[in-house]
Formats: C-alpha cells, structure tokens, sequence
C-alpha cells in the first residue's frame, strides 16, 4: 500500500511530528535539513490542499524521494542546465498562411521567419525559469524559498512566516487551475508585467522591503549574464539560419 503527502500530514500529531520524519529521512542520506527544507515542508503541512502528489511505499522512501526531486531541481535550474530543442517539426502551412497575406515575402524569408519562431519559443520556454532563479537570488534575504521540483503545488516561493507567493512572467499567463486554487488557499500573486499597459510591477517588492534591488535593469543583466555562462540554457536547432549571422562590429 502507497504513502501519500496526505497521509503522512493527517497521521502526525502535530507540525514538528511530521517534520521529524524528514529530518531523520535526510540524515540516513547524510544529508542536512536546511531552513528551505523545513520552510517549504510546513507549509505543506500546514495547506495539506497544496502538497505534491508524491507517493512510496513508506513514509521515509517519500521524504526522500521529495529531496531527490527538489534537488534535482535546484542543481538544474535555469543557469545550469541544457536545454532541448523542440520536438516536433514546423508545419509548412503557416508559411503558405503568411505568403498568401504578404506576397512579397521569398522563401528564404518564410524559411527566416520559421526559424526564427521556433527560436523565439524556446526563449518563451525558459523566460519563466529565469524570473524564478532571479527573485529566488533576490528574495533569500527577506525570507522567501524557492519551491524548487514543485515541492509546494501552485506556489513558487515559501516565507518562514508562512506566506505564499506564485509569481508569473505576464498578467495574462496564468491558467486556470492556478487562480482557481488561490480561491481557498492565501497565496500572493504577482507578476512582472502588465500584459496591457507593458508596466512592470517591480515596485512592488522595492515598496514592501524599502530597496531598489528589484528592477528591470538588475533582470535583464541576470539574463544576459546566466546566458553567457550557460549558451545551452537557450535551446537552438542545429539548422537554425539565425545562429550562423556574423557578430556584429563593435
């Protein structure tokens, strides 16, 4: 029979009884329970709503696969890891659509602007993994922790004060599930632009914590900089025409 997050918070007496068990899980992998650990976990606790779905044959092979899974996460964030290509290939109709409407466009246009495409999707792909690992830099000091491997469902950042945060790219980019579950949960959104108006809410970190370090500016150098360091975080087809224009002259 499986054990489930549910299980496991609804047979503990009390939050630091559900705790233990992952503190002595960790400790058979000589592994420490940090601050993160035990912030993210009773917030679990305390939203039994929003636990993973995680289930193993016992309580202490499931607190350590939750460990596996969250630093699995954390050691492949955006910076570091490679990324893979699209999967699937262009569908030639979508030049044939755009030729029919601009009809002065070449095949080698059409051939530019699927391309293109395509390199614009992968950087849509990771540009939410960046705004993560960038608040997860800035947000340590105030008590916020990442919620790497999706260890908390529908929420991003955790506070040792038992706040809950879900961040997202655009006002618009929220699916359904995630502003249904804030309907009974206290969770906090925010996002960084204002699909609409294309404001950025910056603001209101730098206003709740009296600083400036949350800005525009400070993310667009951590992006070009986590690129620099890692070109393969930014998936691009080994036939994209784009990745063989010459740097330009300085």
């Amino acid at each position: 029979m499986s054990v489930t997050f549910d299980d496991l918070i609804t047979t503990s007496s009390s939050e630091e009884s559900f705790l233990q068990i992952f503190h002595n899980a960790f400790s058979q992998l000589e592994q420490p329970f940090l601050e993160a650990h035990r912030t993210i976990l009773a917030a679990c606790y305390r939203n039994p709503g929003l636990s993973p779905t995680l289930k193993s044959i016992t309580p202490e092979v499931l607190a350590q696969s939750w460990l596996k899974k969250y630093r699995d996460s954390l050691e492949n964030r955006i910076s570091r890891r490679i990324s893979k290509p699209p999967g699937t290939v262009a569908d030639p109709i979508v030049a044939t659509i755009i030729s029919a409407r601009l009809t002065g466009l070449t095949a080698e246009h059409l051939e530019q602007i699927k391309y293109a495409h395509r390199l614009a999707m992968s950087a849509e792909n990771i540009q939410g993994l960046l705004l993560e690992e960038f608040l997860a830099e800035q947000l340590g000091e105030y008590g916020w922790h990442c919620c790497w491997g999706e260890s908390v469902r529908h929420v991003d950042f955790c506070n040792v004060n038992g706040s809950l945060l879900q961040v997202k790219n655009r006002s618009n980019s929220e699916n359904s599930s995630s502003s249904r579950v804030r309907i009974n949960q206290l969770i906090e959104k925010w996002h960084r632009v204002d699909a609409g108006t294309g404001l950025y809410r910056w603001s209101y970190f730098n206003e709740k914590y009296d600083t400036d370090r949350f800005s525009e500016e400070n993310f667009v150098m951590f992006v070009q900089q986590a690129l620099i360091g890692n070109p393969g975080a930014l998936a691009v087809e080994k036939n994209n025409l784009w990745q063989f224009l010459p740097k330009p002259s300085d």
